[in-house]
């Protein structure tokens, strides 16, 4: 099977939606590279002085010949925390929540242990159980098309034992961006999803940024179609009630905003500078992530090979992965890729690589002229 999807996304390449780019454009030649491993990639590099140029290669729909859209929505996954975050620093800034504070003081009860500080569920030292962990995910369509209130991921997380102690060390646990998405609606009065609209999209002009309402399983605008390994095979899963990602993972964006948010965050245009230097403050992901990774609130910072290094998050989920950020120079890359790695690789080595190579692309484009 693998070598006949490559063939097919090779041949999908020469229909790129891509605007043709100058010969030798590394940018280009490495998404070309990233469409024989996955479906189709897209990607948007913006410069320091906001010019914004993108870039697709690969099909939009497998076994078919379709052009991807350029600057095409994706779900973000786990971009969305760098969101929530950002909204939490916001509170924080506005005299509203402590960052050292136990999140039981805001939702009382909501965690067995009192110690839990809103900080150590932002740096994702908190201890608690990774409740996508326990969801079933791996059998996939049996969850796809499942509803899942707040409450009812918490209550999962809250079930199992924790990994450590709080503070301890770098757990990554999506419960607790759970509890930050609780928090911003305890604090606010309003959900979680307005917040972000208000306070971050609407701000930037995110004009392809949003939070999928409830029971909405499509994506609005133009798209390429996502891909994820089931018990059926390779499927289509572009549609899914994203409700399980929900605070750690809902957002639908495109590689252009995601620049813009990213771009926006770091120069201060959403934060003032006291609460800016504090999502900046890092803890060791010690193997968790990447190789070099330090978590600060809701971003991390990785090494680029030209030295220095580039602030964003990332996220996987169901059909996508994104991967990008922000250089010290205020050059900002983003790119997607419309499955995530293992789905069309026959071993663990070649979705290492598949993987690796996303990463690549990304410091590539950081490094580059």
């Amino acid at each position: 099977m693998k070598k006949t999807l490559v063939g097919v996304l090779a041949v999908a390449m020469l229909c790129s939606g891509t605007a043709m780019a100058a010969p030798g454009d590394q940018v280009q030649k490495q998404l070309d590279g990233l469409a024989k491993e996955f479906p189709a990639a897209l990607a948007t590099v913006t410069e320091a002085n906001g010019r914004a140029v993108q870039y697709t290669s690969g099909t939009s729909e497998l076994g078919k010949r379709v052009p991807v859209p350029r600057n095409g929505q994706v779900r973000a996954g786990s971009n969305t925390k760098a969101f929530v975050a950002t909204v939490v620093m916001q509170l924080v800034g506005e005299g509203k929540v402590e960052l050292d504070k136990p999140i039981n003081h805001y939702l009382p009860g909501a965690v067995k242990d009192d110690r839990i500080t809103v900080r150590q569920l932002l740096n994702h030292t908190s201890g608690l159980a990774n409740y996508t962990q326990y969801l079933g995910l791996d059998k996939f369509e049996e969850v796809r098309h499942r509803y899942l209130e707040p409450y009812e991921l918490l209550n999962v997380g809250n079930a199992h034992p924790v990994t450590n102690e709080p503070g301890a060390k770098f757990k990554y646990s999506n419960t607790n961006y759970v509890l930050l998405g609780l928090l911003i609606q305890k604090v606010t009065g309003r959900p979680v999803a307005e917040n972000v609209d208000q306070r971050i999209v609407r701000k930037l002009g995110l004009k392809d940024t949003y939070w999928p309402g409830v029971g909405d399983e499509t994506i609005r605008g133009r798209h390429p179609h996502g891909y994820a390994k089931t018990a059926n095979g390779v499927e289509d899963v572009t549609e899914l009630d994203p409700s399980w990602g929900w605070a750690a993972g809902q957002i639908i964006s495109t590689t252009t905003d995601l620049n813009t948010f990213y771009r926006g965050l770091l120069k201060g245009d959403l934060l003032k500078k006291a609460q800016l230097d504090e999502m900046q403050k890092t803890v060791d992901t010690a193997g968790e992530m990447w190789p070099g990774v330090e978590y600060g609130l809701g971003i991390a910072s990785s090494p680029l090979t030209c030295g220095g290094r580039y602030w964003g998050h990332g996220g996987d989920i169901h059909g996508f992965e994104t991967r990008g950020g922000v250089a010290p120079n205020g050059k900002a890359f983003s790119v997607a890729v419309t499955a995530l790695p293992g789905t069309l690789q026959d071993t663990p080595e070649e979705a290492a690589k598949a993987h690796d190579d996303v990463l690549s692309t990304v410091d590539k484009a950081l490094c580059g002229k």
